[in-house]
This record gives C-alpha cells, sequence and structure tokens, in this order.
C-alpha cells in the first residue's frame, strides 16, 4: 500500500536513529506496531516509507504494546534482521522503560520481581497475561526489575527493565506488585489522577541496548518521553530527573 505524503512526513519525524543497518523510532502512545485491519495506519505499514528502489524495506525486529510509547528498532538489511532477530531471543539486549505508578509510599531500593506468567482470553478478542495457576498451558518464566526515580508518596516514576521479554510483562507484574500502571484500564491502573482522565498507558521505552549488526559492539539509543507523558509526571506532583542514567550500573 503506497504511504501518502503526510504519511511520510509523519514517520520520518519519529526517527531517532539511523545508520546503514538500524533504523529506529520514537514510537507515540496509539500507534500499533501491526494489525490485522488493513486500513489501519501501523509502524510496520509505515516502513514504506524508507522502501529502497527495489521495494526491499525495513523490518521491525521486535514489538512495543500499541499504548506504549518509546523506542523500537527496524532492520534496514536481511543479515542485520537476522542478527538482531538473534539477539533479542538469546536476550542480548537491555532495555529501560519508565513507568509512572501510584499508591503508598514505594521502597527506595532496587527490587528485583520474578512470577511467572500465562496467557488466558479475558474476554473474546482479548487476551491478557496473568500470574501463572496450576494446569495452565504454555506458563513462561518473567523476571523485572525496577527502582524508584522520583517519588513524593503518593505516586512514583519507576526505571523498570524486563530481564526476559513477555507480552505485557512490565504491566502485569507491577500490578501483581499492587502497583498498577496509571492508565492501564487491563491492569487495574487508574483511568484518573486528581479528578482527571490520563489520557495514555503511562509506560515508556525510554532506552535500548543492542549489539549493532555489521559495526561490532553496542549502542545505546535513547528515546526521550513524550510531553503527553511528561505532563501527566508533573500532574502527579513530579518531575522528570534531569540525568536519567537509565543505563548505569
Amino acid at each position: 500500500m503506497p504511504v501518502s505524503d503526510e504519511d511520510q512526513a509523519y514517520v520520518r519525524a519519529l526517527v531517532i536513529h539511523e545508520d546503514s543497518a538500524v533504523l529506529a523510532f520514537n514510537k507515540p502512545s496509539g500507534l500499533a506496531v501491526q494489525t490485522r485491519n488493513v486500513e489501519d495506519r501501523t509502524l510496520d505499514r509505515l516502513m514504506a516509507a524508507f522502501a529502497r528502489s527495489n521495494g526491499k524495506r525495513p523490518r521491525l525486529v521486535h514489538r512495543l504494546d500499541a499504548q506504549t510509547s518509546g523506542v523500537i528498532v527496524a532492520a534496514k538489511t536481511q543479515p542485520a534482521a537476522a542478527a538482531l532477530s538473534q539477539a533479542f531471543a538469546e536476550r542480548l539486549v537491555s532495555k529501560t522503560y519508565l513507568a509512572l505508578v501510584t499508591g503508598s509510599s514505594f521502597p527506595n531500593v532496587e527490587t528485583e520481581f520474578s512470577m511467572a506468567l500465562s496467557r488466558h482470553i479475558a474476554r473474546p478478542g482479548l487476551e491478557l497475561m496473568r500470574a501463572s495457576r496450576p494446569g495452565d498451558q504454555k506458563s513462561q518464566s518473567a523476571v523485572t526489575r525496577w527502582r524508584v526515580l522520583a517519588s513524593n508518596g503518593h505516586a512514583h516514576l519507576l526505571a523498570v527493565e524486563p530481564l526476559t521479554g513477555r507480552m505485557h510483562q512490565i504491566r502485569v507484574h507491577l500490578s501483581l506488585e499492587g502497583r498498577p500502571i496509571l492508565g492501564d484500564p487491563y491492569y487495574g491502573g487508574a483511568g484518573t489522577l486528581k479528578g482527571e482522565p490520563v489520557p495514555r498507558l503511562m509506560l515508556h521505552a525510554a532506552s535500548l541496548e543492542i549489539p549493532h549488526p555489521t559495526a561490532g559492539g553496542h549502542i545505546v539509543i535513547n528515546a526521550p518521553p513524550p510531553a503527553d507523558f511528561v505532563d501527566v509526571v508533573r500532574a502527579a506532583g513530579l518531575e522528570m530527573p534531569a540525568d536519567l542514567a537509565l543505563h548505569a550500573r
């Protein structure tokens, strides 16, 4: 399907990194990566804006939930796609997200949360994740690490690292911990803040470290939080840290 001039400008404005093998975007909340509806505007279909003269286009090598914003990477060549897909499969990448949760005081220590997850049909057409139960098919181990970046006693901005890559992992693990992400209706997150609607899921993929498929070594791609994320953080009475230092280890 051809990409309109408007869509070309739109997707090119999302680019935050480009080299001979890798193309990275700061995806906004609400833009799906893929859907079954051929009429939907998705990031995958917008890859046609970067097609070469032979028709080949970049290939996305991982996914983000539609309502999650942040960094997502495509490979510009087939060898790069194979190398990056293998890196994700073998967990050779490091991902750090920002999440805003509410509730009582949050321990200001790094926490590693481990709980196996299973898919289940919440209602026709809606598949979610839950803590695995006896008899669940295809239970998957899942581990998530988080630490507090900013807190005021009732709102908490977290840096979150999924050490495994399960569907909705961060969302369900924080919910199981009793700290659902603000704006997450599927896992118990509040839909309002101080009486005002929360316009989005407050989860942002802020940083991704990957092995470069051709140059060797690792590259870190950072995606600044968008205005709609920062505005809700400020409405919660917090400020974004000046230096997130997401990859400090």
